[in-house]
């Protein structure tokens, strides 16, 4: 449950984030494009505060908890820039990616 909670909240954040970077770019810097996205992030925010108090109360380990946070980042937010945004990652980028991807796996299994 806690897992799912990280993963979702993390998700809705990353969501509200690059809607709202999207849509602000477009609508030529209206805040009140933005309104909507603080909800949203709100809601994300509530669950990873959940996430994270009931993923340190049965694993009395803060680490896998923040493992598991940065896991769900580096799965969701590429997928979801990539689908909201139609750009490639560069070279760099997407090292930059695969080496975060191996430092969570080192900290999830060691």
């Amino acid at each position: 449950m806690a897992v799912g909670a990280i993963f979702f909240g993390e998700a809705l954040s990353i969501v509200a984030e690059l809607i709202a970077s999207k849509q602000f770019g477009k609508a030529g810097g209206h805040f009140t494009t933005l309104l909507p996205m603080f909800l949203l992030i709100s809601a994300g925010g509530i669950l990873l505060v959940c996430g994270y108090a009931l993923g340190y109360m049965y694993l009395k380990n803060i680490w896998i908890i923040v493992a598991v946070s940065v896991g769900a980042i580096l799965v969701v937010e590429p997928i979801l820039a990539l689908l909201l945004f139609r750009d490639v990652p560069t070279a760099g980028s997407l090292i930059g990616l695969v080496f975060g991807a191996l430092g969570t796996l080192a900290a999830i299994i060691f």
